[in-house]
């Protein structure tokens, strides 16, 4: 694990959702891709944010918004990234310091990948692994 970076933990390929698309477009486009978050871009295809799932639940189905009318970028929360040289200790710091289970990988100003628990479980020692969980949860 020693010399590890971002890029090396990351899945590539991170598909983003246009600022400008409703969030029903985003609940659709998380099944078509089974994930449960998706980076939210701007036209500039610059990183606006990110949206889960559950956002889309508690923050607008909850709050009895209409997820057809409602937008992404309306959304976007949690501009929290990592360039895709930074350290695994940096990106569990960065991690841990904002609670977050998904994390957006930058290089050259676009995103390139995403790290997730799942990522982190593939390449984390079961030890690193425990205490990251732990420090995660904890604080939720």
């Amino acid at each position: 694990m020693n010399g590890e970076t971002a890029r090396d933990l990351m899945s590539s390929g991170a598909r983003c959702i246009e600022a400008h698309e409703t969030l029903d477009r985003a609940a659709q486009l998380m099944r078509e891709l089974k994930v449960g978050a998706l980076p939210i871009c701007g036209s500039d295809d610059r990183l606006k944010g990110i949206i889960t799932d559950r956002d889309i639940v508690v923050k607008c189905v909850a709050a009895g918004k209409d997820p057809s009318q409602v937008t992404a970028g309306e959304m976007a929360t949690g501009l929290v990234w990592v360039p895709s040289n930074a350290t695994v200790s940096e990106v569990l710091a960065k991690m841990e310091e904002h609670q977050i289970k998904r994390l957006p990988v930058i290089e050259n100003n676009r995103i390139i990948g995403m790290i997730s628990e799942a990522d982190l479980a593939r390449h984390l020692p079961d030890d690193q692994l425990a205490d990251f969980v732990h420090r995660i949860y904890a604080g939720a």
